[in-house]
């Protein structure tokens, strides 16, 4: 199985387009520092079966600067775009709107998802006229057997009720958001995909425990960083986000786990999308690392 990192940035992206903080500034100046929206390509069994962990809005970039995720030798066009979706955030679906070229798009998400995005955002009637879209169920980790994608078994591990705002008067349903777990049944190895952890639960505990790699919700590095950067009154744990550091933060669990622990969906407030800062070595010396742009895990 292989994981290729499309994308590591929270919403808007690095630079975002409307901010001039230090970190905007930064990959301004610094080309290499700009990050494209999080999102993941899973490869299966054979290299030509993938499928895409969320549809961001730089899709079509992200997808065109993988060789291996173009169309192959003797194919006009790439017939069939998998899409298996976390959450209903904006962020994480506008690019199925960009994949309308696909003859089929094929979506596995959730119950609540699925009703946001055919619902709300009306993309069944709006992407119709241009290809053939299927949904499909995505099956909770403790509800059913896994879904098969791309030779892989996928499943989704409930993370809280934070819904879109579009849809913030929608009913609670613990899997508005949801961790991807993913397992390649041939070789028996698996990863956790979270790139919004509200809470740390039992359950996420025990999966992400028994996963070879993780790629987790790295958007600000401490609690009071969305206030003190002036982006919103609450703190990061209020608007949806474990911190990496402090006392309610994720570093200090994730680092007594054997797992390879990458961090990604960094918010461009957060010091590590600037290379030389020191957190960087803090997070070495914990064995965690934050996913860089077009890396590539094996497992």
């Amino acid at each position: 199985m292989l994981l290729r990192i499309l994308g590591t940035a929270a919403g808007g992206g690095l630079p975002q387009w409307n901010c001039a903080c230090p970190g905007c500034a930064g990959a301004r100046r610094h080309p290499s520092r700009r990050r494209l929206h999080d999102g993941l390509a899973v490869h299966g069994t054979k290299t030509d079966a993938w499928f895409l962990a969320n549809a961001t809005p730089d899709v079509a970039e992200q997808l065109e600067s993988h060789v291996d995720l173009r169309p192959g030798a003797g194919c006009d066009r790439t017939p069939v775009v998998r899409v298996v979706l976390t959450d209903a955030e904006l962020d994480h679906t506008l690019g199925l709107l960009r994949l309308r070229e696909a003859a089929r798009i094929d979506v596995w998400c959730t119950a609540p998802v699925h009703k946001a995005l055919t619902t709300r955002l009306s993309l069944t009637d709006v992407l119709s006229p241009y290809t053939r879209l299927t949904w499909h169920d995505l099956p909770l980790t403790d509800a059913g057997p896994p879904a098969q994608v791309a030779g892989l078994e996928v499943s989704a591990v409930p993370l809280s009720d934070k819904r879109p705002r579009y849809a913030a008067d929608e009913p609670a349903h613990p899997a508005w958001s949801t961790a991807l777990k993913v397992r390649d049944p041939r070789t028996g190895t698996s990863a956790l995909y979270a790139p919004a952890l509200a809470h740390w639960s039992d359950l996420f505990g025990a999966e992400i425990a028994q996963s070879d790699c993780a790629l987790l919700d790295g958007t600000f590095f401490d609690e009071g960083e969305p206030r003190r950067t002036g982006i919103s009154q609450r703190t990061a744990s209020e608007m949806g986000h474990l911190p990496i550091a402090g006392p309610q933060g994720t570093a200090e669990r994730l680092r007594r786990l054997e797992a390879k622990i990458y961090y990604t969906h960094l918010n461009n407030t957060n010091p590590l999308v600037d290379p030389g800062a020191p957190q960087h070595e803090r997070l070495g010396c914990l064995g965690l690392r934050v996913a860089e742009e077009r890396m590539v895990v094996s497992l």
